[in-house]
């Protein structure tokens, strides 16, 4: 089970006319937010989304957009990489 976030505040959204069904979005999401059927990704959890970004820049038809660079996603990236602290875009963050 993966972790949840706080419900129906993602920025994630999918344009299904425009899917292919490449299944990338399902390969590259930790979080398993995907699930391709009959040739077509649905987004079958996204309160599971942490807005990484992950999916849309790997989206051959640009058919997801979701607005990465805010979040923990962001916070808890930085901090791995050493670029500020872990925050989630607070007044005090560091990384916002």
């Amino acid at each position: 089970m993966f972790m949840k976030y706080l419900s129906n505040v993602t920025t994630l959204k999918m344009d299904r006319e425009k899917c292919i069904g490449c299944g990338m979005c399902k390969i590259v999401c930790p979080h398993a937010v995907y699930f391709v059927a009959e040739g077509k990704a649905t987004i079958i959890d996204k309160d599971a989304c942490m807005e990484c970004g992950a999916c849309a820049r790997n989206c051959p038809v640009d058919a997801i957009s979701v607005n990465s660079g805010v979040g923990c996603a962001t916070g808890l990236i930085y901090g791995m990489i050493g670029s500020g602290g872990t925050c989630c875009g607070g007044k005090d963050c560091s990384c916002s």
